[in-house]
């Protein structure tokens, strides 16, 4: 289903649209705001995977047992001193 709206934009936005009809990479300005809401709700459906995703990972851990920050440092100052050395980039 298609529902007529009318939508007011600044004159810099409308004057790109009109380009980009006049270049034929739209067939209308109509579709040039479709396809921008488009964009929008895609990358509101990827932010919301990313934060269902880190939230995830985030309770699983929770689970685990506590690190303390110097035992953590630690094993990340370890684990880039072995990525280095593996580069060969230890000095």
């Amino acid at each position: 289903m298609t529902i007529k709206t009318s939508i007011s934009l600044p004159n810099a936005q409308a004057e790109f649209a009109k380009d980009l009809v006049e270049q034929g990479l739209f067939p209308s300005l109509s579709a040039v705001a479709q396809h921008g809401i488009e964009l929008v709700r895609q990358r509101q459906e990827v932010e919301r995977a990313d934060t269902d995703a880190l939230r995830a990972v985030l309770q699983e851990r929770a689970k685990g047992p506590f690190v303390d920050g110097k035992t953590f440092r630690s094993r990340v100052a370890k684990r880039l001193e072995d990525k280095r050395r593996a580069y060969g980039l230890d000095h």
